[in-house]
Formats: C-alpha cells, structure tokens, sequence
C-alpha cells in the first residue's frame, strides 16, 4: 500500500510543497477553537467568542475563493506573500485587541479581516499535486488521497496542540500558534516556484463569475456544503454524548476514532487503481456515507460508539477524494485552485452550520438525538448528489474526450 505514495513523494519538490502545505493549514484545525477560547477569557462570553469565531468564518468563505482565483490568474507566490502578511497582522490586531479590552467591535472587525485573508492552502496544495502529475492524469486521486490523510491528521493534532496552548500557556497562545503556522507554511510554499502551477490570464470574454455558472460545481459544492454540516454536526453530537455518559474526557478520542476510518480508508483507496468512472465513485461513496451514519443512532454505549463511528468514518474520504477529482476534472485549468477553494469553503461553512443545529438538538432533545442531524444531512447530500448525477457524469465524459 506504501509504494504509490513513495512514488509521489519521490517526485521532484513534492515532499517540500508537502510539508510547506501540510505547516501552512495546520491552523484550519486550531484557529475556531483558539478563539474561542481566548475571546471567552477575555470577555467572559462564549457567546461573544463563537460570534466572532462565526465571523471569521463567514470571512473566509467569502475571501478564499477569490484568492484562489488570483492565484489561478497571476500565480500562487504573487498572491501568497501580501495576502498572509495581511492575515498575520490580522491575528495580530485581533490579539492585542482581545487583551487590551477594547471595545467588542474591534473583535469582530479584525476576525473578519483575518477570515478574508485566511487562503484555503489545502486548495492550492491540490493543485500543485495536479500541475505535477499533468502527464500522468491517473494518479492524481493517488495524491488527493493522501492529501486527505493530511486533513485528517492535522484535525486529530490541531484542536490537541490549540487546547493545551491556551490553557497551559496564555488564552491567546493557541491563535498566536494558528497564525504563525499559517505564515511559515504559506512564506515556505511561495518560495517553492519549480512546482507551482503557471499562472492562467482571464481569457477575453470570460465572465468573473464563471466558476459558479459550471453545472459541476453547481451540484458538487452543495454536496460539500451538506458533508461539511455532517462533520460539523459528528463533532458536537460526539462530545456532548461523551459528556452525557460521564466521560467527556474521552470525547477526543471518540471523534478520533472517526478521523481514523476516514484516514485509513484514504490510504487504502488511493493505494488503488480505480476504473469506475469519478462520478459512480462519488455516489457510491454518498451511499455508504449515509449507510454508516444509521449505527451510530442505534447505539447507547460510549465504547461501543467508537467501535462504530470508526467504521462510519471509512466512508469519508472515498466520498471527499472522488469529489474534489470531479472538480479537476469538471473545471477549466484556468479556475483548478479556485474551484477547489470552492467546494472546501463549502465544506467549511457546512461545519459551522451542522455544528450549530446539532447543538440546538443537544440542548432541545439530548446528545443521542443529535446523532439524527449528520444522518439526515447525509441523505439530502445523497439525494442533490443523485438529482445531478446524469449532468455531472455527462460533462465527465466530455471533459475525458477532450
């Protein structure tokens, strides 16, 4: 299983942009949690604190996609250096603001600017891994595999390292961490020109809002949007039912066991030589997706649940790698970070979304209910995926042909 993976990092400059993106995204695990944490400190609100850790990501979702398209259009070192110098001065206002106590709004004006210049890294990462791999097509999923054993170990580590920073060190520790990680990673990949995709001219009469016009991303970004509420939704239903049987202490590893199925089902799906097409894989995996999510409703026992959600997890990642592979395969080069930067902005916004029906769930009906919320999230991904799946499958085959 280790040899395709040996191979792609044994391409020239690939363990560079590997390590620069794996350094530079570390802080999409820590910076919600870092917030909070520090603004709930300082202003004794968590409510405070989950607005402006809200707004930083409504920031984000509405930034990174347009410096996505800049680096599609003038190259991804070009934009990397003043928008991370941006972000970094961000997080600093932001923290000196939180400790001065300066007046609330001061928070959300520096958390929205730092949620615009946040880049989504793990975006243009994938596209690098696709402007490598351009003569051997078939091993992009390869890479996107293992791209996704990436995320899914900077989520098990992140919210670990952010923790312990600001309640072991200060309350502004952990975001100062998130942001520092961000500008090392970001300032290292910039520097690595020899494997970064060239840059791509507007051609003349495209519109600005192509991206959005594409039938593809048009299914696929709401799919996203509907994952991402699941994840978001696994998180709180995890924690708060871990709390309810007594040992909350073991919710990280509860929701671990769940990254856990998702990175080994990475590892063993990219390891393989697939010849179903994309799109049936991507329904396929929509179909699992919600198959494992049933258990989890049925079960009462914290060790048993992690039995289960282990396994619910192993259809993560054979649902997320097909679906960004669609994306490179649906979208012009000439919006490949952008696109990308799309569909995992949506996943970004569907957390937040899913998070926050299933903590009213929590609170209306118990953490056990909870579980019912990514369930039913799963099945309206699986039904928008399966409404657009003859569209999709049919500008697959196009875009194969050409």
């Amino acid at each position: 299983m280790a040899s395709p993976y040996r191979q792609l990092l044994a391409i020239p400059g690939t363990r560079l942009f590997v390590a620069a993106g794996l350094v530079g995204r570390m802080s999409m695990s820590m910076e919600g949690i870092g917030i909070v944490l520090m603004v709930s400190a300082a202003t004794g609100s968590y409510g405070i604190a989950g607005a402006v850790s809200a707004t930083l990501a409504l920031g984000f979702a509405a930034g990174a996609p347009l410096t996505a398209r800049f680096a599609d259009r003038y190259g991804q070192h070009r934009v990397l250096v003043p928008v991370v110098l941006a972000n970094t001065a961000s997080y600093t206002l932001l923290i000196v603001f939180a400790q001065a106590g300066l007046p609330v709004w001061t928070l959300f004006a520096a958390a929205a600017s730092a949620g615009l210049t946040q880049i989504s890294l793990g975006a243009w990462v994938r596209a690098r891994w696709s402007h490598v791999l351009r003569d051997t097509p078939e091993r992009v999923h390869t890479a996107y595999s293992f791209e996704s054993v990436v995320d899914e170990t900077i989520f098990i580590t992140g919210p670990m390292i952010v923790t312990a920073l600001s309640t072991g060190v200060h309350p502004a520790a952990g975001v100062a961490a998130a942001a520092s990680f961000t500008l090392v990673g970001c300032l290292a990949l910039a520097c690595l020109r020899d494997t970064e995709p060239p840059p791509r001219p507007r051609e003349a009469g495209a519109g600005e809002g192509g991206i959005l016009r594409n039938p593809g991303v048009l299914v696929i970004a709401p799919v996203f949007l509907m994952l991402g509420m699941v994840f978001g939704a696994i998180d709180v239903s995890g924690v708060a039912f871990a709390e309810e049987e007594g040992h909350k202490a073991l919710a990280g590893v509860l929701l671990g066991c769940y990254a856990l199925g998702s990175g080994s089902a990475a590892l063993w799906y990219g390891a393989r030589h697939w010849r179903r097409p994309l799109s049936r894989r991507f329904l396929a995996g929509l179909g699992l997706l919600t198959a494992g999510l049933v258990p989890p409703v049925l079960v009462g026992d914290l060790y048993l649940m992690m039995f289960v959600v282990f396994f619910s997890g192993l259809a993560i990642s054979p649902t997320i790698i097909p679906g960004f592979g669609l994306v490179e395969r649906l979208v012009p080069p000439r919006q490949l970070t952008e696109g990308l930067a799309l569909v995992s902005t949506a996943v970004g916004i569907g957390v937040a979304l899913g998070s926050s029906l299933s903590g009213r769930v929590v609170d209306a009906r118990g953490a056990h209910a909870a579980f019912f919320v990514p369930l039913g999230c799963a099945v309206v991904a699986a039904l928008v995926g399966l409404a657009g799946a003859r569209s999709v499958r049919a500008r697959e085959i196009a875009a194969t042909r050409t």
